[in-house]
């Protein structure tokens, strides 16, 4: 599934998540500050890639690269983050499950 946020700045952009585990994490109108939106997006994006690892063998590569990417749009930013929304829940044959 992905998830969209707009940062401080306005800029928005979707992420991927490969396990819905991330809605347990951060919540569809919700604002976090930066650090705490950094935070729960680590937890939930490297729990989700735990996950893919236990099912598959192997981690998930975009979740690395989206927790790549919040961490990059992070650095040296100030303010709070809005979550927009979830889109496109995985299914658990898809391989993202819960």
């Amino acid at each position: 599934m992905t998830f969209t946020v707009q940062w401080p700045d306005g800029r928005r952009r979707r992420y991927y998540s490969p396990s819905l585990v991330i809605t347990e994490h951060l919540t569809v109108g919700a604002r976090y500050e930066v650090g705490d939106f950094l935070d729960r997006s680590a937890a939930a994006l490297t729990e989700a890639s735990d996950r893919v690892q236990a099912k598959y063998g192997f981690p998930c590569s975009s979740a690395a690269a989206s927790l790549r990417d919040i961490r990059t749009a992070a650095a040296g930013t100030s303010g709070s983050v809005e979550v927009l929304a979830f889109e496109g829940a995985v299914s658990e044959s898809a391989g993202g499950g819960r």
